[in-house]
This record gives C-alpha cells, sequence and structure tokens, in this order.
C-alpha cells in the first residue's frame, strides 16, 4: 500500500491534537484572564501580544487543517477503510478555519485598534469565548473522527 496514504492519517490526528490542545489552553487558561482585565488592562495587553497569538496559531490552525484535507484525499484515493472519518476530520477542520474570516479576524482587529468601548468589551469578550468554545468542540470532533479514521489501517 502507498506509504503516503498510510502515515496521513497519523499526521492528521497529530496535528488535530496539536491543535485542540492550543485551543483549549486559550479557553481553560487565556480567556479567563482576559476577562478579568479591566478593559484598558485588556487592551494594552492585546496591543502588545496579539501578533505572538498570530504567529503560533495560524501555523497550527493552517498545519492541522492541511494535514486533514491531505489524509481525507489519500484515504479516499486509496480506498483506505474508515475513509470517510477522514473525509468528517478535513471537513470539520475546514469548518474551524472558516470561522476565523466569519468571525475572529474582525474580533481580533478590534481588539488590537481598541475600537470596541469599554463598556462593549464584556460582552464582546463573551461573544469571542462563545464562537472559541464552538471552534474547540467541533475540534474535539474532528479530532475524534481522525483519530476513528487511524482504526482503518489497523490489522485487528
Amino acid at each position: 500500500m502507498n506509504l503516503f496514504a498510510e502515515v496521513m492519517p497519523f499526521f492528521a490526528a497529530a496535528g488535530l491534537a496539536l491543535f485542540i490542545g492550543a485551543l483549549l489552553t486559550e479557553a481553560m487558561v487565556l480567556v479567563p484572564m482576559w476577562r478579568s482585565l479591566q478593559p484598558q488592562e485588556f487592551f494594552t495587553l492585546h496591543a502588545a501580544h496579539a501578533h505572538r497569538l498570530y504567529t503560533f496559531f495560524a501555523p497550527l490552525t493552517m498545519g492541522a487543517t492541511i494535514f486533514a484535507v491531505v489524509a481525507a484525499i489519500t484515504s479516499v484515493a486509496t480506498n483506505r477503510p474508515l475513509s470517510s472519518a477522514s473525509v468528517v476530520a478535513a471537513v470539520l477542520a475546514l469548518l474551524i478555519l472558516s470561522t476565523y474570516g466569519l468571525y475572529f479576524r474582525r474580533a481580533n482587529a478590534s481588539f488590537a485598534e481598541a475600537s470596541i468601548t469599554h463598556e462593549a468589551l464584556p460582552a464582546e469578550l463573551a461573544r469571542w469565548a462563545a464562537w472559541h468554545w464552538l471552534r474547540t468542540i467541533i475540534g474535539l470532533v474532528a479530532l475524534a473522527s481522525a483519530l476513528l479514521a487511524l482504526r482503518g489501517g489497523a490489522n485487528f
């Protein structure tokens, strides 16, 4: 069998696991801390460190998505058992990626520019957290699908 097609499901699962672990850390550590800050403290912190978050999350997001999509394509192309699980993982990874364009790009820019009023910031951070939990939960389902796809290559 094609070695590339055999290893891609492992890369997809590993990429998704790293990405979802980072999303969970952000949800459980960073977001509560952000929400505890006074608005001016938050805007100052965000302006100073937003680029670090982007340079950390962009490669994780893109890598996990690319690995999931390539794993799905190679699984289907080689008629690998449980290729449908790889396809589900890829579709969900693409859905997570789409949330950046649908919401996070605009919201993150408004934080960086401090263009939200101090009074509106708590509600916007709550909305940001809800969107973040949505993509994290979708990611957990994608990871479960990617792990299921690994069973397709097992000789049980």
